[in-house]
């Protein structure tokens, strides 16, 4: 019979896979930024949360908060360097107040791990203590990387279009909420439980509006097509007509 211990190595080497996924879910969202030398309407606010979240998790993670926790801290570091990676390409081609509101946010975001781990090390002398302390403070920051998502859910309601809202991250967090979620009911880790069912509900939620609005974020897509073509039309059209008349005289 499987013992405790082997089953929850292998959920967590699985939850270990499905993070890596999630991080690297946005590719190609940042592709099509990199492409256009602009973010547009994307936000940074998710990448900021995720930033100091996978901090937070990296701190409960060390041998001297709660031991035996590499998994949490392979998973955790890997993807930090990979939000890291992302806030970096939002500093580079965003402009003017955007740019340094996405500085401030990291700024501040590393300022805070760092005033928690001190406080954690200097004024909690057990494990348990220190577990608990920042178990809790990574679980709420986890909320609020799941959370992070409504302010584009409750755009893509507003304009029925599901462009801003990549699918490939939803359906990495769907699946990544599914693996913590069962690598913290053996045994059962209170801390890891309450953000993943969070986020689970709210993957679910975005998975569902990107069915509904599918089609209609189609129909906008090839409207706006259009509309562009119109417009490089009537440019030739204005221009040609300028050379006419330029040979005329």
């Amino acid at each position: 019979m499987v013992s405790h211990d082997t089953l929850r190595t292998a959920v967590g080497v699985l939850g270990n896979m499905s993070t890596i996924m999630l991080a690297l879910s946005p590719l190609p969202t940042f592709y099509s930024i990199w492409k256009k030398r602009s973010v547009e309407q994307f936000s940074p606010i998710p990448y900021i949360v995720s930033v100091i979240t996978c901090m937070m998790w990296v701190l409960y993670g060390l041998p001297f908060v709660h031991p035996h926790s590499i998994l949490i801290i392979t998973t955790c570091g890997s993807s930090l360097v990979i939000e890291l990676f992302y806030v970096f390409l939002f500093l580079l081609y965003s402009q003017g107040r955007k740019r340094l509101e996405v500085f401030i946010m990291l700024l501040a975001s590393i300022v805070i791990v760092g005033v928690v781990a001190l406080l954690v090390m200097t004024l909690a002398h057990t494990h348990e203590r220190r577990s608990m302390i920042v178990g809790i403070l990574a679980a709420f920051c986890s909320i609020l990387m799941y959370a992070a998502p409504l302010s584009v859910m409750k755009m893509v309601v507003q304009t029925k279009s599901v462009e801003f809202m990549p699918l490939s991250l939803s359906v990495a967090t769907f699946f990544n909420c599914v693996c913590w979620e069962a690598y913290a009911l053996i045994p059962f880790d209170l801390y890891i439980v309450i953000p993943n069912c969070v986020g689970f509900l709210l993957a679910t939620a975005q998975l569902f509006l990107y069915a509904m609005y599918y089609k209609s974020t189609q129909r906008h897509i090839e409207a706006r097509r259009r509309k562009e073509e119109m417009a490089m039309t009537e440019v030739v059209v204005m221009g040609n007509s300028g050379l006419k008349v330029d040979m005329t005289v």
